[in-house]
């Protein structure tokens, strides 16, 4: 059974940080590219950053030098680190684990509360 566990959301104050993770199970870790999107209440769910084991790393252009996302493929766990957030971050934040041969096999977690808000 896949697992993904999402957590470290929570409120901050605009220009804060938080680190979010996801502890995957039932995965092998390195085939998955991993990634981090968001839905914003009455929006759509978008890419936030999605990494590759050993691979290209990936940005929205609304996040990039203010995000960073990692992997440790010992701990199956992925990272995003967030900073100088905005409240147009304010989100639910999702953990995904995309095969990087299977399409099909895509698996999402239950998101985590992001808000940004003084």
């Amino acid at each position: 059974q896949v697992q993904l566990v999402e957590s470290g959301g929570g409120l901050v104050q605009p220009g804060g940080s938080l680190r979010l993770s996801c502890a995957a199970s039932g995965i092998i870790f390195s085939m998955y590219t991993m990634g981090w999107y968001r839905q914003a209440p009455g929006k759509q769910r978008e890419l936030v950053a999605t990494v590759t084991s050993g691979g290209p790393i990936n940005y929205a252009d609304s996040v990039k030098g203010r995000f960073t996302i990692s992997r440790d493929n010992a701990k199956n766990t992925v990272y995003l680190q967030t900073s100088s957030l905005k409240p147009e971050d304010t989100a639910v934040y999702y953990c995904n684990a995309r095969h990087t041969s299977v399409g099909s096999w895509n698996y999402w977690g239950q998101g985590t509360q992001v808000t940004v808000s003084s």
